[in-house]
C-alpha cells in the first residue's frame, strides 16, 4: 500500500487472465521457477548495478486483493466466482532469491528466482520488473557519472525532470546507493535518508533590487556552506565579483570559510579557470566551485580532461532519466515447472540468440581471486550443483566452448540470497548507507578494463558443464 493505493493491481492485465486459466485448468498449485535477468548492459557498459530489492520486499509483504479490486474483477464479466474467491483469500507462499542490492551485475544471469505455485510467480512479475529495471537503471547510470568524477562529490538534481513522483522519489534512493553524495529530492531524505541538498535558483537573486543584495541576504540567512548562484547575469564580470565581497565582507570576518560558488552555463571549463583564479587572487582558496547544466559521465571526463576546475557535480535530467539509454532491458521467464519433486526444465528459443533463456533452477556464483580479491568470473550453476571450493575449477564460454581456463588460487560466494521462505520474509534490508557503502566496495572489485565506458572488457557469465548439457539438450530437441 502507497498513498492509499493497493500496488497489488499494479499489475498487467494478462497476469491476472493467464491466473484464471492456472485456476481453472487445476494448475494453480503446481510450482514453477521464474528468473529474472537482463540481456544487455546500458550505454554499452561493462557491468550493471542490482538495486530495488527493498521495494519489491514492501510489495510482496502487502500483498493482498482488497474488496474494490475483487469487485472490479466481477464487473469484467471474465472470472469465475471460485477464482475471485481464491483472490480474496490470496497469500503469497513462495520462495524468492536476489542478488543483494549494490552488487555489479552481468546480462544473462539470474538477479531474482522465484519458486511457487504458478498464480503467484506469475501474478507478481509486472512490480518485480518494474521496480528491479527503474533503479537498476539510474543506479548504474549514476555509478558511471559518479566514476567519471574521478572523486570529486556528485548531487542529483533531476527530480523535476523525472518520469513521475515515483521516479523522482526511488531514483534519488537508487543515485545515492550508486554513489551520489546527496540528492535535491527531500521526500527521499525523509523517506530513504538520503541526504537533501541544495542552495538558491535564479529567481532568488531576481528577487531582489542587485545580485550583491541577495548574495548577502542568503549568506546571512545561510553562513555555513553558503554556495552562491553567480550565473544569473554575468558570471565574470559581477557574479564571482559579487560574490567575492560578500565572502570577504560577511562570511569569512564570522568565521565562515567554507563557503562556494555554483555555475550552471557557459563554457565551464573557461569559466572555472577564470574563476578559480579570480577566487584565489582574492585569497579564497577554500571557496569551492560546483557545476551543474545537463552534465553526464562524457560531459564530466572531458572537463576535467580540459583542465577545468571543479570541485563538485550538479547532475539532473540525464542521471534521473538515465536519457542517453532510458531503459534497462529486465526480463522475467520460466526456467523450470515441477511434476511433484521432479524438475522439467523450460526454455524459450529465438532465432535472436541473445533471447534464449537459460533454464533450470540456478544458483549464481562469482569467483574472486585470493590475490587480488577481483572478481575473475561468474558461474551458473544447477541448484543442486556444490558451489566450487577453491581447488582447481574449469570454466567455459558458453557460446564458444573451445575457449575455456582453469581457475586457480579463487575463492567463491553464492549471490542470490534467500528473501522469502514459504512466503515469509527472512531478509532485513541492511540501512541505506550500508548498501552504499558495500556497492562502492564491490564496484571496486571488478578490474578497470570493465569499467571502460568505451568498449568494456566482456565480464565472463560461463554455465557449468551440467546447465549447459541440459541447455544444448533443449535447444536440439527443439530444432
Amino acid at each position: 500500500m502507497k498513498n492509499g493505493l493497493n500496488l497489488t493491481m499494479l499489475t498487467d492485465f494478462y497476469e491476472i487472465t493467464m491466473s484464471n486459466g492456472y485456476f481453472e485448468h487445476g494448475l494453480k498449485d503446481r510450482r514453477v521457477c521464474f528468473d529474472m535477468f537482463f540481456r544487455r548492459v546500458p550505454d554499452n557498459g561493462g557491468f550493471a548495478l542490482m538495486m530495488g530489492l527493498e521495494q519489491l520486499i514492501d510489495y510482496i509483504k502487502n500483498l493482498k486483493f482488497d474488496e474494490k479490486d475483487i469487485e472490479y474483477l466481477r464487473n469484467k464479466g471474465m472470472f469465475s466466482e471460485e477464482f475471485l474467491e481464491y483472490l480474496k483469500n490470496f497469500e503469497f507462499t513462495s520462495d524468492v532469491w536476489a542478488v543483494e542490492e549494490g552488487t555489479p551485475i552481468f546480462p544473462h544471469e539470474p538477479i531474482v528466482k522465484v519458486i511457487g505455485p504458478a498464480i503467484e510467480a506469475q501474478f507478481i512479475e509486472t512490480m518485480l520488473l518494474l521496480t528491479i529495471n527503474h533503479q537498476c537503471l539510474i543506479g548504474t547510470k549514476t555509478n558511471r557519472i559518479v566514476r567519471a568524477a574521478k572523486g570529486r562529490p556528485v548531487m542529483e538534481f533531476g527530480s523535476r525532470r523525472a518520469q513521475g513522483p515515483n521516479g523522482a522519489i526511488e531514483g534519488a534512493r537508487a543515485a545515492y546507493i550508486a554513489g551520489c553524495a546527496g540528492t535535491a529530492c527531500t521526500i527521499s531524505d525523509i523517506v530513504y535518508k538520503t541526504p537533501a541538498l541544495g542552495t538558491m535558483a535564479h529567481s532568488w537573486i531576481q528577487m531582489f533590487d542587485n545580485e550583491y543584495e541577495a548574495f548577502m541576504a542568503y549568506a546571512k540567512v545561510y553562513p555555513q556552506n553558503c554556495t552562491l548562484l553567480v550565473d544569473t547575469y554575468n558570471v565574470l564580470k559581477s557574479g564571482i565579483p559579487n560574490a567575492i565581497r560578500v565572502f570577504k565582507e560577511y562570511l569569512i570576518p564570522n568565521g565562515y570559510t567554507n563557503g562556494g560558488i555554483r555555475i550552471d552555463s557557459g563554457d565551464i571549463t573557461y569559466l572555472t579557470k577564470k574563476a578559480r583564479k579570480m577566487l584565489d587572487d582574492a585569497g579564497l582558496k577554500n571557496i569551492k566551485i560546483v557545476i551543474s547544466n545537463s552534465l553526464d559521465e562524457y560531459i564530466i571526463r572531458d572537463l576535467l580532461v580540459q583542465g577545468a576546475e571543479i570541485d563538485s557535480f550538479g547532475v539532473g535530467e540525464r542521471l534521473i532519466t538515465s536519457k542517453s539509454e532510458p531503459v534497462f532491458g529486465g526480463v522475467y521467464k520460466l526456467a523450470s515447472v515441477y511434476d511433484g519433486d521432479v524438475e522439467i526444465p523450460k526454455i524459450k528459443l529465438s532465432e535472436n540468440v541473445e533471447k534464449i533463456t537459460n533454464p533450470c533452477n540456478k544458483k549464481l556464483v562469482r569467483l574472486y581471486s585470493k590475490e587480488t580479491n577481483k572478481a575473475i568470473a561468474d558461474v551458473l550453476l544447477l541448484n543442486d550443483e556444490p558451489t566450487p571450493d577453491g581447488s582447481d575449477y574449469e570454466i567455459f564460454d558458453p557460446n564458444h566452448t573451445w575457449k575455456r581456463k582453469t581457475v586457480t588460487n579463487y575463492y567463491a560466494k553464492e549471490l542470490l540470497v534467500p528473501i522469502f521462505k514459504n512466503g515469509k520474509c527472512v531478509y532485513k534490508s541492511p540501512e541505506i548507507k550500508d548498501i552504499r557503502k558495500y556497492c562502492l566496495e564491490q564496484v571496486d572489485t571488478l578490474w578497470d578494463e570493465v569499467k571502460r565506458f568505451e568498449n568494456p572488457h566482456d565480464y565472463y557469465v560461463d554455465l557449468s558443464q551440467k546447465l549447459w548439457d541440459i541447455k544444448h539438450k533443449l535447444l536440439s530437441e527443439h530444432k
